[in-house]
């Protein structure tokens, strides 16, 4: 049974670990690109009339502060593409009037958000490798092991990534509410996230079962050889003692 089960199983670890990298790629590339369906996604949305120089309503994405399309609530007029762009909102709108309280003075939004970019990429490069790697354990146990190793690795970044996103997005919509300001958590990104966690942690563990699988039908083959060889040796051990008992008869 090990023979088809471990390509099966590989298959399925497979489409699992693409499935994440998917959605790993609709949250990176938000705010970089303003075509559907990216630009439907975002992090966090807050109506920010009354703060200078800030669009109305502002959306934090990966890349990118973009404003809001009146006629069909995407993604629109988004700033310039900022490679780890923090959620700070005085930093980012340059002032401090009107901003709510709890984002001054502090930098724990900013150390959040920096981190979190910086996870998600490396569960990203982590998530490549376990796909190529994954080739390989349709036809090896070592292929199935490494891919599994990869994939783990992508997995504890990629739940890192997904914790400070959801610390943040959390804590900044609060903080926003609680200074009189609309705001809503963008459900996809946030959603997307936590299922990329969930793929890679099924295909660890698919991966894994895959290797294990080989094992046993390996160590079964060489236990049926040692049966074999056992009873080869018993069947020559009694017919050299029957012939004993003969001669001593005779």
């Amino acid at each position: 049974m090990a023979g088809p089960a471990r390509p099966l199983l590989a298959i399925v670890s497979l489409i699992l670990l693409a499935g994440g990298i998917l959605l790993q790629f609709f949250t990176i590339l938000s705010g970089a690109v303003n075509s559907s369906p990216i630009d439907r996604f975002y992090f966090l949305q807050a109506s920010t009339n009354n703060i200078e120089n800030a669009r109305n309503p502002s959306r934090w994405t990966f890349f990118a502060i973009c404003g809001r399309d009146p006629t069909t609530g995407y993604n629109a007029n988004c700033g310039n593409i900022v490679p780890a762009l923090p959620f700070d909102p005085p930093r980012n709108f340059g002032t401090q009037e009107n901003v709510p309280e709890q984002f001054i003075g502090t930098h724990t939004f900013y150390y959040l958000s920096r981190f979190m970019f910086a996870f998600y990429l490396v569960a990203l490069f982590f998530a490549a490798i376990a796909l190529v790697s994954g080739l390989l354990a349709l036809c090896s146990r070592l292929g199935g092991y490494l891919s599994a190793m990869t994939t783990a690795v992508a997995l504890f970044f990629q739940t890192l990534a997904a914790a400070l996103l959801t610390a943040w997005v959390i804590k900044g919509r609060n903080a926003f509410r609680s200074g009189g300001f609309e705001a809503n958590v963008g459900k996809y990104l946030l959603a997307f996230a936590w299922a990329s966690m969930a793929a890679f942690f099924v295909a660890t563990i698919l991966f894994c079962l895959g290797g294990k699988l080989g094992g046993d039908r390996s160590s079964g083959v060489k236990r049926t050889r040692s049966t074999r060889s056992n009873r080869s040796r018993g069947s020559f051990i009694d017919t050299d003692s029957s012939r004993r008992v003969k001669d001593d008869y005779s």
